[in-house]
């Protein structure tokens, strides 16, 4: 593998890069540099985890240092968008920590947080600004920014931007932006509209991929506990209990269920805290502080965690809900076995849970191995036979509980059907 210093990087990069440790680039890293250090528009496709801010931050701070000048006020040169906020301010205080001692300028901006002081920032101009869409939206329609300085254009998880529909407000603000410029997209998945997205905004691109769209971090240790709805608190509390100074990030579904479970939590004795859309900005980024210091050994979170946590001593991560949507599982199991490191990812999976299990590993073309219980899932089901850990002897018969619903309600719906007629 390539050192960092053979990459052609400018010597301050490389300094700083020495500093924080950074000696060799990871595989997307060592691709995806060099193409954008020679201006091409990027397709990166990569596992969480495997360094994409770097991948972009890199060669675009490299061509801020071969191109020094002061930005005009109300102005940037180079555009990075994420969507949420936790990665927003993560992307920031990454690219700080490698522009510390020169003239590049990053700008963070980001919603719940004072509009009045990022106009003021803005009103300097930046190098770099690093946005959410919706307060990006807000500052331009305030006159607090104009974009048509931008020659660098980065969408990072841009799947979630289309998750979360933000892709309403890229169409608004890519006309504003400077041309010819460079754009990177990146993104741990590939969904369909995603190739619509790139079609739109990229211009010849080169296509970087160093794992397959959806396949997690290969040292991430997966296993799911089959159980009733009401056994996942007593459930969470012993496998916590096992390794009680082990940072742990635990998901679930809903902003009232993570906040209930944490407080449960705190409740019985653990060290936890909460992050989610009720929480004002400042409370999240106080957690999020916390937990990486290990001031917090537990943190209970909803998916606006799940692509902003980028803290490598993350040891577990307990999916307590399964996600709606599977590529969010394989972003939140992303938040371990960062930066080369090995991690743990735990599901619970209760009955009615079942079919959204069967789509993860649809997506992963994996079975989760069976830590307890008993498989819902039967043979015939996408992904493989029998589950791993599943007992011998037991499969089709595993999926009757669910299956022997169907023909009583198959008979329901034929009488209702005659008398409609």
């Amino acid at each position: 593998m390539f050192d960092f210093d053979m990459l052609g990087l400018a010597p301050a990069l490389n300094d700083a890069l020495k500093r924080t440790g950074f000696t060799q680039p990871t595989p997307i890293q060592n691709q995806a540099i060099p193409l954008a250090m020679e201006g091409h528009d990027i397709l990166g496709l990569a596992q969480t985890g495997t360094g994409k801010t770097l991948a972009f931050g890199l060669p675009l701070i490299d061509y801020l240092l071969a191109n020094p000048g002061k930005p005009d006020p109300k102005t940037a040169k180079a555009l990075i968008l994420a969507p949420t906020r936790e990665l927003v301010n993560q992307i920031a205080e990454s690219l700080r920590t490698l522009t510390n001692g020169t003239r590049v300028h990053v700008v963070a901006v980001v919603g719940g947080q004072s509009i009045n002081r990022q106009i003021t920032q803005l009103s300097r101009g930046t190098d770099i600004l690093v946005a959410t869409p919706g307060r990006l939206m807000d500052l331009m329609d305030r006159r607090a920014v104009d974009l048509g300085s931008v020659r660098h254009l980065v969408l990072d998880e841009a799947d979630q931007m289309l998750d979360l529909g933000f892709i309403h407000a890229l169409r608004k603000i890519a006309p504003r932006l400077g041309t010819p410029r460079q754009t990177m997209l990146f993104s741990a998945t590939m969904p369909n509209q995603m190739e619509e997205l790139s079609r739109a905004y990229l211009n010849d691109p080169r296509r970087v991929q160093v794992s397959p769209p959806g396949k997690p971090v290969d040292k991430i240790t997966q296993s799911v506990h089959f159980l009733d709805k009401g056994a996942k608190p007593g459930k969470l509390r012993e496998i916590l209990s096992r390794d009680p100074e082990a940072l742990t990030l635990v998901f679930g579904r809903t902003k009232h269920g993570a906040e209930k479970l944490m407080k449960g939590l705190v409740a019985d004795g653990f060290n936890a805290a909460s992050i989610h859309g009720n929480k004002s900005q400042g409370q999240r980024d106080r957690a999020i502080k916390a937990f990486r210091a290990g001031e917090i050994k537990v943190l209970v979170a909803t998916d606006v965690a799940a692509r902003g946590i980028d803290i490598p001593g993350v040891a577990y991560v307990i999916n307590y809900d399964l996600p709606e949507v599977p590529d969010n599982y394989v972003h939140r199991i992303g938040r371990t076995a960062r930066a080369g490191r090995e991690g743990e990812a735990i599901a619970f999976c209760s009955p009615d849970e079942a079919d959204l299990l069967r789509q993860i590993q649809k997506l992963m073309k994996i079975e989760v191995p069976v830590a307890s219980g008993s498989s819902p899932l039967n043979d015939g089901a996408e992904g493989g036979g029998r589950r791993s850990g599943a007992p011998r002897g037991r499969g089709r018969g595993q999926g009757k509980p669910a299956n022997s619903q169907k023909p009583a309600a198959a008979k329901r719906r034929r009488p209702r059907r005659r008398r409609a007629a």
